[in-house]
């Protein structure tokens, strides 16, 4: 008996032609570059949830330090205060207080005792 492998084809080409959904062009129509297409997008997807991460680091960085200019001092010597001083509050929680609680924020550095 011989065996007919469409049905398998054809379910790997679906699965592509679904993963495409969005695409244009040969990227849609066409399963050879839809498939590179969908490869390409998933190392992209793979680079970009690490840098994500990268930054909104960055971000946090930069709003803790303007935050902690305004009050006289900078953000390695704010950082270090609180290193020192044993409070252990993440970057991404920092941020939110020097933009959206001034006076909290105020009083984690008092709490720091840093100022230039």
């Amino acid at each position: 008996m011989r065996v007919k492998r469409g049905v398998t084809s054809h379910k790997r080409h679906n699965k592509v032609r679904k993963a495409t959904k969005g695409y244009t062009k040969a990227h849609r129509s066409s399963v050879k570059r839809g498939k590179q297409a969908v490869t390409r997008s998933l190392q992209y997807a793979y680079r970009d949830r690490r840098n994500k991460k990268r930054t909104f680091r960055q971000l946090w960085n930069a709003r803790i330090n303007a935050a902690a200019r305004q009050h006289g001092t900078t953000y390695s010597l704010f950082i270090a205060g609180l290193k020192k001083a044993q409070i252990t509050l993440d970057r991404k929680v920092l941020a939110e207080l020097a933009v959206n609680e001034p006076k909290a924020f105020e009083a984690v550095l008092k709490a720091t005792k840093v100022s230039k």
